[in-house]
Parts: C-alpha cells; sequence; structure tokens
C-alpha cells in the first residue's frame, strides 16, 4: 500500500541530502519517480543539498496542482511510482491535501522533506497539514547542533547580523553562504538587508543569542564551530 511520508528537522539536519538519497535507492529498484521543490537555495527547479549535490526538480509555486499533474501525466502514458516533494513546508495545505489524493486514489508513494517551523517558532502550513495526514512521521536522527553544542530545536534568522522575529515567511537564506541568492552585497539599514539563518537550541533563540552576538558580548569567547 502507498504511504505519505513525512520527514522533517531543523536546518542543517540533512533533509535535501535524505530526499536525493531517497530518489536514488528507488531509481536503483527499477521504479519511476518525480521530484518536487520550492525556494531551494540553489535557484528554481532544482533540489540541492549543502553536501554539494544536486538533482533537476520541478519547481511548486503556489497554483501548482500536484493531482492534476499526476493524474495529466499517467493519462499520457507516464509511469510514475513515487513522488519526492522536498522543502514542503512551503507547500499550501491544498497542495499537501492533493498529496494525500496522490496516495490514496492512485497508490503512488509521497516522501515529503520539510522544517517544521519558521523562525517565528510557528508552525508552517504546509507542515502542519503533514503532520495531520501523514501516514508516517519521522524526525530526522542527524541532530544539528546550537553554537553552544546543544542540539539545536530552532531556526533563526538574522537579518544585517541582527536575529529578528517579524518579517515575511518566505526569504531564502542560507547557513553557509550567509546571504540570500540574488541579493548581491548588503548594506546595514538597506531596503534588501543580508538575510542569514542559523540554527539555535530553545534557550539562545529565545534570548536571541546568536553564535555572533554570543562572541561580541565574550559570553562565549570562542563559540563551538557548529550550526
Amino acid at each position: 500500500m502507498a504511504e505519505l511520508h513525512f520527514f522533517t528537522g531543523t536546518m542543517d539536519s540533512g533533509k535535501s541530502t535524505l530526499a536525493l538519497q531517497t530518489n536514488h535507492n528507488h531509481a536503483a529498484r527499477g521504479r519511476a519517480g518525480r521530484i518536487f521543490t520550492t525556494h531551494d537555495r540553489a535557484g528554481e527547479a532544482v533540489l540541492s543539498s549543502r553536501l554539494g549535490l544536486t538533482h533537476e526538480a520541478l519547481e511548486v509555486d503556489q497554483e501548482f496542482d500536484f493531482w492534476k499533474y499526476v493524474v495529466t501525466s499517467l493519462t499520457h502514458g507516464a509511469r510514475i511510482d513515487y513522488l519526492i516533494c522536498d522543502e514542503a513546508q512551503f507547500y499550501t495545505p491544498a497542495q499537501v491535501d492533493q498529496l494525500a489524493k496522490v496516495v490514496d486514489e492512485l497508490q503512488i508513494d509521497v516522501f515529503a522533506f520539510g522544517i517544521l517551523t519558521d523562525f517565528r517558532s510557528s508552525l508552517f502550513p504546509g507542515s502542519a497539514r503533514l503532520v495531520e495526514l501523514a501516514d508516517r512521521f519521522n524526525v530526522l536522527q542527524v541532530e544539528a547542533l546550537c553554537w553552544c553544542g546543544k542540539r539545536a530545536t530552532h531556526n533563526a534568522r538574522t537579518e544585517d547580523g541582527v536575529m529578528v522575529t517579524e518579517g515575511e515567511v518566505v526569504v531564502v537564506g542560507d547557513v553557509e553562504t550567509l546571504a540570500s541568492p540574488g541579493a548581491g552585497t548588503a548594506v546595514p539599514g538597506a531596503e534588501n538587508p543580508e538575510v542569514a539563518y542559523e540554527v539555535l537550541c530553545r534557550q539562545h533563540h529565545r534570548r536571541r543569542l546568536t553564535a555572533d552576538r554570543a562572541k561580541a558580548v565574550s559570553l562565549a569567547p570562542e563559540p563551538l564551530p557548529f550550526g
């Protein structure tokens, strides 16, 4: 029986790497799949891992209809055994319902990968719906770590180096480049600030204490090189 799987974890916990590995494992057994993503750090229609692995993908916008896409593909003779859905936190609840329908009505496995909560510690609507509907809910065992060495549980956003808890939910950035793709050189106070993300433990997220700020106030002269 086909199932809807949801794999979740904080940023930098290996979700996209697992998505690529899952696709490889199924394709190696002769199964035919489709890969979807949205707002990937590497750009449009690409599924990328921070380890440097990439794969072509279908870009999902707010109007994309999974049910219509799969039914149309099957009607035209395509074979689809499974779907890989990365960055699923950005999908709409309606799109998650479509994925569940694909599983139930067409017996096609769906493997969704995404973050549970945004930088405000609020559930993403897409992730919330996946928690409600998934046949299997899996928390990744590769733990991301806060700069202090504790297990990271929260995703933090910084703008020009300052942690923020308000703003647009979808702003693409990266924990390594420390800038949103295409943003150019950021100038403090400018209209397009430099956006970066960092994973923190709950305590330091509550205190808005990022690695750079901890170092600046000498709470941790040399923050551990984690996250």
